[in-house]
């Protein structure tokens, strides 16, 4: 994975946003110049909040840029006090959270803020602390309840689901002159050419991945060689860690390995789609297993990349001299296993339609077909795969839709969605009222006198 490098005086963007977080829960706060004598202000189960964790909260805002003005206090502690009832309630229901887990991304955070800050005593003078321990300690716990909290609300919303009879009630409620208006919208086809790798190339990573292997067994660090060479890109600097169960969307051969192995076991190197692996079975809990893994694919020489692109010319000439259609083409000839299938027509990640809203669509993508007339095919376009591996495309606009108001047939798969979020607004907020009711919940002082959107004051 290549890590990026900053300039020491330079603060970016990500690390603004963890330090915005972190100082609102470690107590970087005007406040405490004041010497304010902070209260327990609530209980929630087995949490209390504090005053000053109002005041860390608006901070938190504040430093994402929110505007404040018109956010009351009670708002605030109303906020605190669902986050603080998710996370009871997940240990009620035997949500685990590995400390193993919380320390791995515990070390990601304070590595990354060290290498920005320049040393681990600036950190913990940023953040106000004695020591070093004191601040681990402080954003171990920090960690481990949004955690739970995040976990416990993933659990309410997936147990919702929407029948086709729930969406046709949901848009026929919908008074006319509200039903939503979708903007101008595409879909989109491409046919993909991957350059042929060596097997020599492929052997290289192999005997690479036996090497690391080999290491670990006697006794390197697998985070390590996982940071140093894992091409995963969101999971490499964490050292390679996933939470999984059979359910995960991960890709059959990965499932197939990290499920036959046995705790503390290291598998040999096999292949998918993104490459070649090697998993470290680190706990198996129940139907969950706790691994971590390094990706690696075998390079692709330009020789390859050559013939790869003389082939997708060749293709394209094909379609253009009316031998085939695109599709056609698409399905007998394109190396994209999840399109070609559809005639290459792309799946759009975020509704999973196939049709893309223009003013939404990725940048990249974009910028292939903004310009493209109907039945145009694009030049050959070379691109990049998830694992940084270098292939040729050609794309075309199978369809085009122009603004317009909702309509059940055409947006059948939009309103679907629109259908589900509402469901599952009800069914938290119906989980919240339950919850409440049965949650040893206290409230003290002048916040009694709030006016929440729960029944927190159980009146």
């Amino acid at each position: 994975m290549a890590i990026n490098n900053f300039k020491m005086n330079i603060i970016s963007s990500k690390l603004s946003f963890i330090i915005a977080l972190l100082a609102i829960s470690l107590g970087v706060s005007a406040q405490e110049k004041k010497q304010k004598v902070d209260g327990v202000i609530a209980v929630v189960g087995n949490y209390v909040i504090l005053d000053s964790d109002i005041d860390k909260t608006t901070l938190e805002l504040k430093q994402q840029g929110v505007n404040v003005k018109d956010v009351t206090r009670c708002q605030l502690l109303g906020k605190l006090l669902e986050d603080k009832l998710y996370a009871h309630h997940a240990v009620q229901d035997s949500i685990v959270i590995e400390d193993k887990e919380v320390n791995s991304k515990l070390d990601e955070q304070v590595s990354y803020m060290v290498e920005q800050l320049g040393s681990m005593d600036k950190v913990i003078q940023y953040f106000k602390k004695s020591n070093e321990q004191d601040f681990r300690t402080e954003l171990f716990d920090i960690i481990k309840i949004n955690k739970l909290t995040a976990e416990m609300q993933k659990k309410v919303v997936d147990a919702v689901i929407i029948t086709p009879e729930e969406v046709r009630n949901f848009f026929k409620a919908i008074p006319k002159a509200d039903l939503p208006v979708f903007g101008a919208e595409m879909e989109v086809a491409q046919i993909v050419v991957k350059p042929t790798v060596s097997q020599e190339a492929k052997q290289k990573v192999i005997d690479q991945l036996k090497a690391i292997k080999k290491e670990v067994q006697e006794g390197s660090s697998f985070f390590g060689k996982a940071v140093l060479y894992s091409e995963d890109k969101g999971s490499s600097s964490n050292g390679g860690y996933y939470k999984m169960d059979r359910r995960t969307q991960f890709v059959k051969e990965f499932k197939d390995v990290a499920f036959g192995l046995k705790e503390g076991e290291i598998s040999e190197p096999f292949l998918t789609d993104f490459g070649y692996h090697i998993i470290y079975l680190e706990k198996i809990r129940g139907q969950e297993v706790d691994l971590r893994h390094i990706v690696i694919s075998p390079k692709v020489s330009d020789e390859a990349l050559k013939v790869s692109k003389e082939k997708i010319e060749l293709i394209r000439k094909r379609i253009l001299d009316k031998e085939i259609t695109f599709s056609d083409a698409a399905r007998t000839m394109s190396d994209e296993k999840e399109t070609r299938n559809d005639g290459g027509v792309l799946t759009n990640p975020k509704t999973q339609d196939t049709r893309f809203e223009l003013t939404k669509m990725d940048p990249a993508l974009y910028s292939q077909v903004s310009n493209l007339k109907d039945n145009q095919i694009s030049n050959p376009i070379i691109d990049e795969d998830r694992t940084g591996g270098k292939f040729y495309k050609i794309v075309t606009v199978t369809n085009r839709y122009d603004e317009h108001t909702a309509d059940y047939s055409k947006d059948y798969i939009r309103l679907k969605e629109l259908a589900l979020k509402e469901k599952q607004i009800k069914a938290i907020a119906k989980w919240s009222e339950e919850k409440i009711k049965e949650t040893h919940i206290k409230i003290n002082g002048e916040y009694r006198d709030c006016v929440f959107t729960n029944n927190w004051l159980k009146k």
